[in-house]
């Protein structure tokens, strides 16, 4: 349990300073429109702390590392967590100083960000997997 609010407590702290990163650097370049980075900081608290807070919750009373799939959940769901933000940070970035991009480097980071988002999603339903065998138990 306390392995899992430990990383919940580390994407709140990247959640918290991707806030401030957003807020500061869109206020520094005079940009007042829609970007990515707005995203990151909700992203980071929800599918970051809260999931991780509620895989504590559910580790206290069910045994989930006995489940081959809660270390499938454990890697891909944080690699595919990561890779997201990182791709979200990078469009914003790009999106906050009007870069033009050619469509292959745009293509790509599209691509990596659909990368992060299927690993969350194969991660998240790793999981679930992981719970309903547990329950059973």
């Amino acid at each position: 349990m306390k392995k899992y609010i430990s990383i919940a407590i580390y994407y709140a702290y990247a959640a918290l300073a991707a806030g401030v990163f957003y807020r500061e650097f869109t206020k520094f370049n005079d940009f007042t429109g829609v970007t990515s980075l707005g995203k990151i900081h909700t992203h980071l608290f929800v599918l970051g702390m809260f999931v991780f807070l509620l895989v504590a919750l559910f580790s206290e009373r069910l045994d989930l590392t006995a489940h081959k799939s809660f270390q499938r959940f454990l890697y891909t769901y944080n690699v595919g967590l990561i890779l997201m933000v990182v791709m979200l940070f990078v469009r914003g970035v790009v999106q906050v100083l009007a870069l033009e991009l050619s469509k292959g480097l745009n293509a790509s980071i599209s691509g990596l960000a659909g990368v992060g988002h299927i690993l969350l999603a194969f991660g998240l339903m790793s999981l679930l997997y992981t719970l309903k065998k547990a329950a059973k138990n």
